[in-house]
């Protein structure tokens, strides 16, 4: 009987612990399985959400002509601008010098109430701010290099992030134009205030510029007409060969004053008067007229960009190009302070 009791107990405990011993062993054969799942990424695949740029973080207020204010991110804004104030075939690095300083200036005019738009930023009048034109209408302009330089301007934007011209700290005037006759003119020359970063300095263009040298006839009688209209003191009898004396140069070697009939008169109300250029130049008169002959173009001020571009093909950064036209100033990033 006992014999029976104990062949009984070893053949419930061969059908119940065999089976669990066998569990904790590997297969002898068959396909391997799969890994079990655990959770994580590899090392390699890391997932990376793009933030927003810092520019795509700031909203600009931009009066239009109609009257209509449009908010813009700046990122959008500054690609309008540098579109319609540079050609798009400068170099790269001019690109983003002209980039920078339109930020700088944008955000200079952010952080103060501007009379003739007290409920934008900025506008789109280039005798108040800056050039700017709808990518539609730069498209057009552009034909079958439109792709090539949405894209050129789009990555001169990108790559100058949030960085700005500063000098102590806050975002200068960084003012530009068009192009120089050799060097620059300082600040006080032109707006009658010393600015120590907007001083003259060379500027390498030259006659690759397009209409680099000028010249505008006006007939006698509207030369009289529109300078006694001005100053009405002025003698312009006799000679008109013996009008003009006395010119004064600026830093630049261009006409701080001239006088003529005896009224000493600026540069720079000679180019208004008389639709030049620049106030690079030379003047002759005879019987046929009164002759400037104009190098350049602008008010000469700050960044030249046919010189930023030449620069640029002399292989210089764009924080380079700055820091050559804007005396002492530094390149780094800059929030508004609004």
């Amino acid at each position: 009987m006992k014999q029976v009791v104990a062949t009984a107990l070893v053949l419930l405990l061969t059908l119940f612990l065999l089976p669990l011993l066998l569990l904790g062993e590997e297969p002898l054969a068959g396909p391997s399985q799969p890994p079990a799942a655990t959770g994580t990424l590899p090392i390699d695949r890391t997932v990376v959400t793009p933030g927003q740029t810092a520019d795509g973080r700031v909203q600009v207020r931009v009066a239009l002509g109609d009257g209509e204010v449009l908010t813009l991110p700046l990122d959008k804004y500054l690609w309008r601008v540098v579109a319609a104030e540079m050609p798009a075939s400068f170099e790269p690095e001019a690109l983003k010098a002209q980039t920078v300083a339109a930020r700088t200036y944008t955000l200079s005019k952010m952080e103060r109430t501007v009379e003739a738009h007290p409920d934008a930023d900025v506008c789109t009048d280039i005798t108040c701010c800056q050039a700017y034109i709808d990518p539609a209408d730069a498209a057009a302009n552009w034909g079958e290099n439109a792709q090539t330089y949405t894209d050129k301007i789009a990555a001169a934007v990108a790559d100058t992030d949030g960085m700005a011209a500063l000098f102590q700290g806050q975002p200068i005037q960084a003012v530009f134009f068009s192009s120089a006759a050799g060097r620059t003119v300082d600040a006080v020359e032109v707006w009658g205030n010393a600015v120590p970063y907007l001083t003259s300095v060379d500027s390498p263009e030259g006659d690759e510029v397009p209409n680099y040298h000028s010249t505008v006839t006006v007939p006698l009688d509207e030369f009289k007409s529109k300078l006694l209209a001005q100053y009405p003191q002025a003698d312009l009898s006799g000679e008109p060969a013996g009008w003009f004396a006395n010119l004064v140069p600026n830093s630049a070697g261009g006409v701080e004053t001239v006088d003529i009939g005896g009224v000493t008169v600026g540069g720079g109300s000679l180019r208004t008067l008389f639709g030049l250029r620049s106030t690079s130049f030379t003047v002759s008169a005879s019987a046929d007229g009164v002759t400037f002959s104009v190098t350049g173009y602008g008010h000469g001020v700050g960044m030249s960009q046919y010189g930023a571009n030449a620069l640029a093909k002399e292989g210089k950064t764009y924080d380079e190009i700055l820091k050559w036209y804007y005396t002492g100033i530094d390149v780094a990033p800059y929030t508004p302070q609004r």
